[in-house]
């Protein structure tokens, strides 16, 4: 994202390194996805047996780390990511709660014996404290939340639907800016960068009211953030967004 110079050592990478961070990142949106069809699909209702098994392979995944840290820092990352896409989608949709991924991360949580569940704290609340602690991970997760709301902002059939879905990234956005001073900037920066290109390339619905929505959600941003941080967002992703293009021109050639 940036030189090693300007970021603090992850203190986690030894424990879980960069791709196994990610693939904790996209194993937590996948389960996700699957939880949310589910809740969507019936009345709300958790269906033990998937839900079982769901557990059963984040588990299997989780004791595959090398050590007992390794372990308890793998079942932090994945809560903690499922925890983010629910807070996230219970906002954009105005939903109370999410059962079936309630039930999930309380099965998931009920496994662990107190040693482990003393160590599944630990990391999990320093995931939460330190923000350079497992970055690669925090990128890979909100770039994917980020641009899964403003997929489902592009899909919508409304203005008003358009807004709400809106109003949540840009809160989302600016309490990330707040709650990692030093590095939520640059994981806007991707996210935004992301939309842009999503829009410029023609894989995402590049509708009226997509667009309309990707404006309103620049403007609040601009009008939340203090001028100095927006313009070092605009201009990293603007970069990011130079990159690619520049890197789609040469294929082309």
């Amino acid at each position: 994202m940036t030189t090693a110079a300007t970021i603090p050592a992850d203190q986690l990478a030894e424990l879980a390194n960069a791709d196994t961070q990610r693939l904790a990142a996209r194993m937590a949106q996948d389960v996700f996805a699957g939880v949310f069809r589910q809740a969507a699909a019936g009345d709300g209702t958790p269906d033990v047996g998937v839900l079982g098994e769901v557990a059963s392979q984040c588990a299997n995944w989780c004791r595959a780390g090398g050590s007992d840290e390794a372990r308890a820092l793998r079942l932090a990352l994945l809560i903690g990511g499922l925890d983010q896409w629910g807070l996230a989608y219970t906002q954009a949709f105005g939903l109370t709660a999410i059962h079936p991924l309630t039930a999930l991360i309380g099965g998931l949580r009920t496994r662990l014996d107190a040693r482990e569940e003393a160590l599944f704290q630990k990391y999990f609340e320093q995931l939460d404290a330190v923000e350079s602690d497992a970055i690669d991970f925090k990128v890979d997760l909100r770039r994917g939340i980020h641009l899964a709301l403003w997929h489902a902002m592009a899909a919508c059939e409304s203005s008003e639907q358009v807004e709400a879905i809106v109003q949540t990234l840009g809160s989302l956005m600016v309490a990330l800016d707040q709650k990692m001073p030093l590095l939520g900037w640059r994981l806007i920066a991707d996210a935004l960068a992301n939309i842009q290109i999503g829009l410029l390339s023609g894989q995402s619905p590049a509708s009226p009211l997509a667009q309309e929505g990707t404006q309103q959600l620049f403007a609040s941003l601009r009008h939340a953030l203090p001028d100095e941080r927006y313009q070092a967002i605009l201009a990293h992703s603007g970069q990011a967004v130079v990159a690619w293009q520049q890197a789609a021109r040469n294929r082309a050639h």
